[in-house]
């Protein structure tokens, strides 16, 4: 069978992989974007799907989602050292201001003062509590899909994410400002 060009039709294979990334390349792309930034994001995207050529999708082990999920996190953990690097550094980045009397500008000293906190509190965390803790953030994975893209029990899902979260929160228990 062939097409009007007289190119021959996608192997079945290569038709189920096609469904597979119009359905979770856009979420993939979401997640890992927020890690590591849009080019970087689609790199790691086509790497996914490459990957999961050369390996086999085990239904007992959970969704396709969260395998493609799990195939992505690991790629992204050879970013890891740069990622830690990178709020490392964003934390001791100095923020200044022209005039703190604009209501603006005092806003923008309390966000930047949030987003170093939280960066210097990602940078801190344990690489396996960090992904977890992104991967349900901005993954917008449950626990469980965490697990079975971790490899990991669910329940050691669940308890990375708690203590990511305490960790976050800091030794009075509050969010800072959410």
């Amino acid at each position: 069978m062939s097409d009007e060009a007289g190119d021959p039709a996608p192997a079945p294979a290569a038709r189920a992989l096609g469904v597979l990334f119009d359905t979770h390349a856009p979420g993939l792309h979401r997640y890992l974007a927020r890690r590591v930034g849009s080019h970087d994001a689609e790199d790691l995207v086509a790497e996914t799907f490459l990957a999961a050529t050369r390996s086999r999708f085990d239904p007992r082990r959970g969704s396709e989602r969260a395998w493609l999920f799990g195939i992505a996190t690991n790629l992204l953990r050879r970013h890891l050292r740069q990622e830690v690097r990178g709020y490392a550094a964003q934390a001791r980045a100095p923020r200044e201001v022209a005039d703190p009397a604009d209501e603006v500008a005092i806003a923008r000293v309390h966000a930047a003062q949030r987003v170093a906190r939280l960066a210097c509190g990602l940078a801190a965390l344990p690489a396996d509590e960090r992904d977890v803790l992104l991967l349900v953030a901005w993954g917008g994975l449950e626990p469980s899909e965490v697990a079975a893209a971790l490899g990991v029990p669910a329940g050691t899902a669940r308890s990375r994410l708690h203590r990511a979260r305490r960790a976050l929160r800091g030794p009075t228990g509050e969010d800072d400002d959410a």
